[in-house]
Protein backbone atom coordinates (compact mmCIF):
# COMPACT_ATOMS: atom_id res chain seq x y z
CA UNK A 1 0.00 0.00 0.00
CA UNK A 2 1.36 3.40 -0.97
CA UNK A 3 0.03 6.75 0.22
CA UNK A 4 0.39 9.34 -2.54
CA UNK A 5 0.73 12.81 -1.04
CA UNK A 6 2.38 14.72 -3.91
CA UNK A 7 1.72 15.40 -7.59
CA UNK A 8 3.73 16.75 -10.52
CA UNK A 9 2.91 20.25 -11.72
CA UNK A 10 4.34 21.63 -14.96
CA UNK A 11 5.38 25.26 -15.43
CA UNK A 12 4.22 25.80 -19.01
CA UNK A 13 6.45 28.85 -19.43
CA UNK A 14 9.59 26.83 -18.72
CA UNK A 15 8.63 23.62 -20.53
CA UNK A 16 10.28 23.11 -23.94
CA UNK A 17 8.43 19.91 -24.87
CA UNK A 18 11.54 17.71 -24.89
CA UNK A 19 9.51 14.62 -23.81
CA UNK A 20 12.04 13.42 -21.24
CA UNK A 21 9.33 13.47 -18.58
CA UNK A 22 6.99 11.48 -20.79
CA UNK A 23 9.62 8.78 -21.30
CA UNK A 24 10.55 8.28 -17.65
CA UNK A 25 7.10 8.21 -16.03
CA UNK A 26 6.45 4.63 -14.80
CA UNK A 27 2.66 5.02 -15.12
CA UNK A 28 2.47 7.30 -18.19
CA UNK A 29 0.86 10.07 -16.16
CA UNK A 30 2.62 12.81 -18.08
CA UNK A 31 2.52 13.45 -21.82
CA UNK A 32 3.58 16.13 -24.28
CA UNK A 33 1.03 17.68 -26.61
CA UNK A 34 1.38 20.95 -28.47
CA UNK A 35 5.07 21.00 -27.45
CA UNK A 36 4.14 21.27 -23.77
CA UNK A 37 4.05 18.65 -21.01
CA UNK A 38 0.78 17.97 -19.22
CA UNK A 39 0.51 15.90 -16.05
CA UNK A 40 -2.59 13.88 -15.20
CA UNK A 41 -2.83 14.32 -11.44
CA UNK A 42 -5.27 11.40 -11.14
CA UNK A 43 -2.58 9.04 -12.49
CA UNK A 44 0.53 10.62 -10.95
CA UNK A 45 2.17 8.39 -8.33
CA UNK A 46 4.63 11.02 -7.09
CA UNK A 47 7.81 9.17 -8.07
CA UNK A 48 9.35 12.54 -9.10
CA UNK A 49 11.14 11.01 -12.09
CA UNK A 50 9.83 13.80 -14.30
CA UNK A 51 10.88 16.57 -11.93
CA UNK A 52 14.31 15.04 -11.29
CA UNK A 53 15.11 14.66 -14.99
CA UNK A 54 13.58 17.79 -16.50
CA UNK A 55 16.48 19.73 -18.10
CA UNK A 56 14.66 23.05 -17.62
CA UNK A 57 13.40 22.44 -14.05
CA UNK A 58 9.91 23.01 -15.37
CA UNK A 59 8.28 20.39 -13.13
CA UNK A 60 7.80 20.57 -9.39
CA UNK A 61 6.28 18.15 -6.92
CA UNK A 62 3.60 19.81 -4.83
CA UNK A 63 1.40 18.58 -2.01
CA UNK A 64 -2.00 17.18 -2.91
CA UNK A 65 -5.07 18.63 -1.27
CA UNK A 66 -6.51 15.11 -1.13
CA UNK A 67 -3.87 12.36 -0.76
CA UNK A 68 -4.89 8.83 -1.72
CA UNK A 69 -3.74 5.27 -1.19
CA UNK A 70 -3.00 2.72 -3.89
CA UNK A 71 -2.70 -1.02 -3.42
CA UNK A 72 -4.29 -4.39 -4.08
CA UNK A 73 -6.05 -6.31 -1.28
CA UNK A 74 -4.42 -9.74 -1.42
CA UNK A 75 -7.13 -11.27 0.78
CA UNK A 76 -9.67 -10.93 -2.03
CA UNK A 77 -7.84 -13.50 -4.17
CA UNK A 78 -7.28 -17.26 -4.00
CA UNK A 79 -3.96 -17.43 -2.17
CA UNK A 80 -2.97 -20.73 -3.76
CA UNK A 81 -3.21 -19.03 -7.16
CA UNK A 82 -1.04 -16.21 -5.83
CA UNK A 83 1.50 -18.70 -4.46
CA UNK A 84 1.55 -20.69 -7.69
CA UNK A 85 2.20 -17.54 -9.73
CA UNK A 86 4.96 -16.36 -7.37
CA UNK A 87 6.67 -19.77 -7.37
CA UNK A 88 6.57 -19.83 -11.16
CA UNK A 89 8.46 -16.52 -11.07
CA UNK A 90 10.88 -17.99 -8.46
CA UNK A 91 9.68 -15.60 -5.75
CA UNK A 92 8.27 -16.23 -2.30
CA UNK A 93 4.86 -14.50 -1.98
CA UNK A 94 6.01 -12.58 1.10
CA UNK A 95 9.26 -11.48 -0.53
CA UNK A 96 9.53 -7.70 -0.78
CA UNK A 97 9.79 -6.76 -4.45
CA UNK A 98 9.71 -2.97 -4.22
CA UNK A 99 11.66 -1.71 -1.21
CA UNK A 100 10.76 1.94 -1.80
CA UNK A 101 7.05 1.24 -1.38
CA UNK A 102 7.22 -2.05 0.50
CA UNK A 103 5.25 -4.00 -2.12
CA UNK A 104 5.50 -7.77 -1.77
CA UNK A 105 5.41 -10.36 -4.55
CA UNK A 106 1.96 -11.48 -3.42
CA UNK A 107 0.50 -8.05 -4.15
CA UNK A 108 2.05 -7.95 -7.63
CA UNK A 109 0.59 -11.42 -8.25
CA UNK A 110 -2.82 -10.23 -7.04
CA UNK A 111 -2.66 -7.27 -9.45
CA UNK A 112 -1.90 -9.66 -12.30
CA UNK A 113 -4.80 -11.90 -11.29
CA UNK A 114 -6.95 -8.75 -11.29
CA UNK A 115 -6.06 -8.07 -14.92
CA UNK A 116 -2.79 -6.13 -15.04
CA UNK A 117 -0.56 -7.19 -17.96
CA UNK A 118 2.19 -4.54 -18.16
CA UNK A 119 4.70 -2.94 -15.75
CA UNK A 120 2.78 0.34 -16.03
CA UNK A 121 -0.51 -1.30 -15.03
CA UNK A 122 1.15 -3.12 -12.14
CA UNK A 123 2.63 0.17 -10.94
CA UNK A 124 -0.69 1.99 -11.18
CA UNK A 125 -2.44 -0.71 -9.15
CA UNK A 126 0.20 -1.43 -6.49
CA UNK A 127 2.53 1.56 -6.34
CA UNK A 128 5.55 -0.66 -7.11
CA UNK A 129 8.16 1.04 -9.32
CA UNK A 130 7.06 4.49 -8.13
CA UNK A 131 9.96 5.06 -5.76
CA UNK A 132 13.39 4.74 -7.34
CA UNK A 133 11.66 2.98 -10.33
CA UNK A 134 14.79 0.84 -10.88
CA UNK A 135 15.43 -1.99 -8.41
CA UNK A 136 12.07 -3.78 -8.61
CA UNK A 137 11.56 -3.93 -12.37
CA UNK A 138 13.19 -7.35 -12.83
CA UNK A 139 10.98 -9.29 -10.37
CA UNK A 140 7.95 -7.41 -11.72
CA UNK A 141 8.82 -8.53 -15.25
CA UNK A 142 9.33 -12.11 -14.07
CA UNK A 143 5.89 -12.12 -12.46
CA UNK A 144 4.30 -10.64 -15.57
CA UNK A 145 5.83 -13.40 -17.69
CA UNK A 146 4.86 -16.06 -15.15
CA UNK A 147 1.25 -14.90 -15.55
CA UNK A 148 1.50 -15.68 -19.26
CA UNK A 149 1.83 -12.14 -20.54
CA UNK A 150 4.28 -11.23 -23.30
CA UNK A 151 6.65 -8.36 -22.73
CA UNK A 152 6.35 -5.58 -25.29
CA UNK A 153 8.71 -2.70 -24.42
CA UNK A 154 7.46 0.74 -25.33
CA UNK A 155 9.96 1.94 -27.99
CA UNK A 156 9.56 5.51 -26.76
CA UNK A 157 10.08 4.70 -23.08
CA UNK A 158 13.20 4.35 -20.96
CA UNK A 159 11.72 2.32 -18.12
CA UNK A 160 12.91 -1.21 -18.91
CA UNK A 161 14.77 -3.25 -21.47
CA UNK A 162 13.98 -6.91 -20.78
CA UNK A 163 14.52 -9.67 -18.27
CA UNK A 164 18.04 -10.36 -17.01
CA UNK A 165 19.52 -13.82 -16.43
CA UNK A 166 18.72 -15.46 -13.07
CA UNK A 167 20.05 -18.56 -11.32
CA UNK A 168 17.44 -20.58 -13.22
CA UNK A 169 18.63 -19.44 -16.65
CA UNK A 170 22.39 -19.98 -16.50
CA UNK A 171 23.52 -22.30 -19.36
CA UNK A 172 25.26 -25.56 -18.48
CA UNK A 173 28.43 -24.53 -20.35
CA UNK A 174 28.72 -21.44 -18.15
CA UNK A 175 28.30 -23.54 -15.01
CA UNK A 176 30.99 -25.95 -16.17
CA UNK A 177 33.38 -23.13 -16.98
CA UNK A 178 33.09 -21.38 -13.63
CA UNK A 179 32.30 -24.18 -11.17
CA UNK A 180 36.02 -24.76 -10.62
CA UNK A 181 36.52 -21.08 -9.78
CA UNK A 182 34.46 -20.99 -6.62
CA UNK A 183 30.99 -20.50 -8.08
CA UNK A 184 28.22 -22.80 -6.87
CA UNK A 185 25.37 -22.23 -9.27
CA UNK A 186 23.39 -25.41 -8.55
CA UNK A 187 23.78 -25.01 -4.79
CA UNK A 188 22.63 -21.39 -5.04
CA UNK A 189 19.61 -22.41 -7.05
CA UNK A 190 18.75 -25.18 -4.58
CA UNK A 191 18.84 -22.69 -1.70
CA UNK A 192 16.75 -20.15 -3.62
CA UNK A 193 14.18 -22.81 -4.47
CA UNK A 194 13.85 -23.61 -0.76
CA UNK A 195 13.29 -19.93 0.06
CA UNK A 196 10.63 -19.64 -2.64
CA UNK A 197 8.67 -22.52 -1.10
CA UNK A 198 8.84 -21.38 2.54
CA UNK A 199 5.33 -21.08 3.98
CA UNK A 200 4.14 -19.07 6.96
CA UNK A 201 2.57 -20.72 10.01
CA UNK A 202 -0.84 -19.57 8.76
CA UNK A 203 -0.35 -21.41 5.46
CA UNK A 204 1.23 -24.56 6.89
Amino acid sequence: MKRVTLKAVVDQDLCIGCKVCEKVCPVYAISVTGRKAHSDSDKCMACANCADRCPRYAIKMVEREEPFEVGVDVSKFDYEKIRTLCEKAHLNPEQVVCYCVGTRAEEIAAALLAGATTPEEVSAMTGARTGCTIECIQPVLRLIQAAGNELHPNPDGWQWYGVTVTAWDIPEEVKEKYNSRGFYFDEDRELLDKIVKVRTDEEA
